[in-house]
């Protein structure tokens, strides 16, 4: 057991705040929460911030798609985000934004010292711009093909498939996310962080232990690849804060503020707390430890980019950077269609969270590796081991407690060499949880589980109150189950936070990492109320069923919205002209024709020359849809004329109306069709 508290502030990556959280980001809070937890069981200073990160171009689309401003946005996702880590038990000392005045001090305070170190340059680079829309493009506003995995529809940063980071420049068949143009290349001046500078700075720390050894082996390819300078700048428009002396031209990007907030949710917090100290364990010369729990994906930022700002600005760099895997449910990539991309609080809608928290602890290393959700074995481990072993151990013995006994714990231990055993255990669990072998430390303790209810088959309380002369054995044996009990949830309070409080209530007394060697002897327990419940299949298809139509009414949301998007760009493009009266639309006498001839006009480009049936009587009539149309493509068709325009003379000749259309120009030109049932001449109403 540690004999000197320890300093420790936590973090877990901050989770970005354009959508809800889901069953895959919660492997990470849920495996940060049990260490801290763990740490402030034992006793230390263990202190957990996190925030959420609410910059950048997802941030502006989004807001823009749902009729709102970012700012109004991101608290909205706020509110969510935390109600749903509140509801997991997640137990944070702070939870701050990134869009805060704390990370905009930190911001420009970081950049500037890196500033003055002479780690910021400038340059001009070419970058992508959208000629429709007349704005750069953030690596977000383009999607194109990956240029090293050839996978289509990714964006201009990184491919979701292969992994691979890139500049926009080299995405393949590049189109703007806005206006959907290719995009063209020109110059903007902007400021890059040195990275090669820190060369061997990250060399000596990536290899210092504060890395897994499969994060400091992939680390190497990047050094023999060769660091290069990193772009921290981008073009407004952008949601984020303003680089000083750039008279709001140019952002921070967002992976530059978004690590600093850890740094601006700390400062929060030690502004509310007097006995935390933001120097202490952000300085330079600080004695405390300093962890990151994130996922493999962003461990190119947080091992390179990250600790080498941190050096350059005089600030400490971190203790030690926690990696872990993805989350598969049933084998494969969590997916909508299939119902297993589930959201939390789909989850929480249904099912305990104390169910989750145990399986993820089942099944966590300290290795990278990926985590799979089977719902089937899910519910078989929940309910053999937190339903079958351990509650069970309570409610098999409690009842004779309270019935026999008022309550009341025997004054003597059964068996002592058993209770010892179960306290030896302590500085091997202690161990494993320190360590993030979470799954050890669950197999240790269902095995002492095992040999409890064990004990208490053999000894048969339920036979034992049935002999004469045998209340004190019966009771000392009632009384042993309900010790070994408190000692396994003492080792499983990180994990099950909730049921370890329902527990503490039942004992009357506090499930604490000292009180381990401690007997409740004669003690007075309360009545026993059932922990927990068994999962039944039908909670689990509900979960499933839910995400599926959650999936299909945001597929219909999205389709609703592109298409209003869409509208609205054509309304954007050519804006409604002035309103008429109703008189004034009345003189205009559309007819309905039918093209009985098309033919070239020699020498137009444009043109092409209709001979229209009326009915009755035939118009000549010039018409612009050359690039659109081809005559015999157009022969027998019906339109729509405007009839009772007055006669153009052209020099190709005479043009008696005009047909109407609608498009842009070019190959996009659509000339309006009245249904199959219309018949030549008769008038529009």
């Amino acid at each position: 057991m540690a004999t000197e508290s320890r300093k420790i502030l936590v973090t877990s990556a901050l989770p970005y705040a354009n959508g809800p959280i889901h069953l895959g980001h919660m492997l990470e809070y849920i495996q940060t929460d049990i260490w801290v937890r763990f740490q402030n069981l034992r006793g230390n200073k263990c202190t957990y911030v996190c925030a959420d990160d609410t910059h950048g171009t997802p941030i502006m689309l989004k807001a823009q798609q749902l009729g709102m401003s970012p700012e109004e946005m991101i608290a909205q996702v706020s509110k969510e985000h935390q109600a749903d880590f509140a509801d997991f038990h997640i137990a944070f000392d702070n939870y701050h934004s990134t869009h805060s005045d704390e990370n905009r001090q930190w911001a420009q305070e970081v950049y500037r010292r890196l500033q003055e170190g002479g780690y910021i340059k400038t340059k001009v680079i070419e970058q992508l711009f959208d000629p429709e829309k007349e704005m750069f493009l953030p690596d977000r506003f383009v999607k194109g093909t990956c240029p090293k995995c050839d996978t289509e529809d990714q964006y201009g940063d990184n491919c979701e498939n292969c992994g691979t980071t890139y500049s926009p420049v080299e995405l393949k068949n590049p189109k703007s996310v806005l206006s959907g143009a290719t995009p063209v290349l020109k110059e903007s001046e902007h400021f890059f962080f040195d990275l090669p500078q820190f060369k061997e700075v990250l060399q000596q720390w990536t290899h210092s232990g504060a890395l897994q050894s499969e994060m400091a082996n992939k680390l190497n390819e990047w050094f023999e690849q060769g660091l290069q300078q990193w772009d921290i700048s981008r073009d407004a428009p952008y949601f984020g804060f303003e680089i000083p002396g750039t008279d709001g031209k140019k952002f921070f990007y967002v992976w530059l503020d978004a690590p600093i907030g850890y740094m601006g949710a700390f400062q929060n917090l030690c502004e509310r707390r007097d006995d935390l100290n933001f120097e202490d364990y952000w300085g330079q010369d600080s004695d405390a430890e300093l962890y990151h729990f994130i996922g493999k994906d962003i461990i190119y930022f947080h091992s390179l980019f990250w600790p080498a700002m941190l050096h350059g600005a005089n600030l400490r760099k971190p203790t030690n950077v926690f990696a872990h895997g993805y989350v598969t449910v049933n084998g494969a990539k969590m997916s909508k269609s299939r119902g297993t991309f589930i959201k939390a609080r789909t989850y929480l809608d249904h099912l305990n969270p104390e169910y989750l928290r145990y399986y993820y602890a089942a099944k966590l290393n300290d290795r990278i590796d990926d985590l799979d959700l089977n719902l089937e074995d899910f519910a078989q481990r929940v309910n053999a081991d937190m339903v079958g072993k351990l509650v069970n151990i309570a409610s098999r013995t409690a009842g004779f407690i309270a019935k026999r006994f008022d309550g009341k714990l025997a004054d003597g231990i059964d068996q002592p060499e058993l209770l010892a055993e179960f306290q030896n255990a302590a500085e091997t669990i202690a161990n494993f949880y320190e360590g993030r072998e979470y799954g050890k430390a669950i197999r240790e303790i269902m095995a002492l589980a095992d040999k409890a209810n064990a004990y208490i088959a053999d000894a048969a309380p339920w036979q034992l109150a049935k002999q004469e002369g045998m209340e004190q054995k019966t009771q000392e044996v009632c009384s042993m189950g309900i010790h070994l009990f408190r000692i396994l949830m003492i080792y499983l309070k990180p994990v099950l936070p909730e049921i370890a409080k329902e527990t503490e209530t039942f004992l009357g007394a506090e499930l604490t990492w000292d009180s381990i060697n401690t007997v409740l002897t004669g003690h007075t327990i309360n009545p026993f109320k059932a922990l927990i419940q068994r999962i039944e299949p039908a909670k689990i298809e509900a979960v499933v069923e839910a995400t599926k139509a959650d999936a299909e009414a945001e597929a219909a949301l999205a389709g609703k919205a592109a298409l209003q998007l869409e509208h609205n760009d054509e309304l954007q493009k050519e804006p409604i002209a002035d309103i008429i009266s109703f008189d004034e639309f009345a003189k205009v006498d559309l007819r309905v024709a039918r093209i009985v001839k098309a033919e070239h006009v020699k020498g137009a480009n444009k043109l092409l020359q209709l001979t229209l049936d009326l009915g009755g009587e035939t118009r000549n009539v010039f018409a612009g849809i050359k690039s659109a149309y081809q005559p015999e493509d157009l022969e027998g068709r019906l339109t729509v004329m405007v009839a009772n325009l007055a006669p153009r003379k052209m020099k190709f000749g005479l043009s008696e109306g005009m047909v109407l259309a609608a498009g842009p120009g070019g190959e996009e030109i659509h000339i309006l069709n009245p249904d199959s049932g219309a018949k030549p001449g008769q008038r529009i109403m």
